[in-house]
């Protein structure tokens, strides 16, 4: 009996493994078991969608909330897929890919209704962060002596606008 049992479950494994690896072979022997795969309708399927995901929002603040040091440990691990991935895309034009194929209409509807609604609150939801990391860069800024302005046009005009960008890019890649 314990015999049976092994040489049928090696037989379905054996079935399995190989119709997951040749899936025409599936479609071959088991000609009768093969049928498409029912699909429903967009809109439904899109209105289920932004209905569950509304409703989870609760959810999803429970689940971000204490998953912050998982993130960073695995964002940080996997830094290397990150640049295998954007040098891929970059090779392939990804990035001019998908601005053809979202357009210019699709930018301006979407900023001017969802991104004016999120601007508000994201900007006064971030202005602590905002305050935090622009201040080493007022401090370089309010040490910096420049020479005197020229009269307008003055080429040494120009020397002041770069130096306040060097000392600007000189922080920025310091850290």
């Amino acid at each position: 009996m314990k015999f049976r049992i092994a040489f049928l479950a090696a037989v379905v494994l054996a079935a399995v493994v190989l119709c997951s690896l040749h899936p025409d072979y599936f479609n071959s022997v088991f000609p009768t078991l093969a049928m498409a795969i029912v699909v429903k309708d967009v809109t439904a399927s899109a209105q289920k969608y932004a209905n569950r995901g509304a409703a989870a929002a609760n959810d999803y603040k429970t689940g971000v909330m204490n998953a912050g040091q998982r993130w960073h440990d695995n964002t940080k691990a996997s830094a290397d897929n990150y640049s295998q991935g954007t040098q891929a895309a970059i090779a392939d034009g990804r990035f001019a890919k998908g601005v053809d194929k979202s357009g210019a209409q699709r930018y301006s509807d979407r900023a001017s209704t969802k991104g004016a609604t999120a601007f508000p609150a994201g900007v006064q939801a971030g202005s602590g962060r905002w305050a935090q990391n622009v201040q080493p860069y007022l401090q370089v800024l309010a040490s910096a002596t420049l020479p005197p302005r020229g009269p307008k046009g003055d080429p040494r005009n120009q020397q002041r606008s770069q130096m306040v960008a060097d000392l600007l890019r000189k922080k920025k890649l310091a850290g």
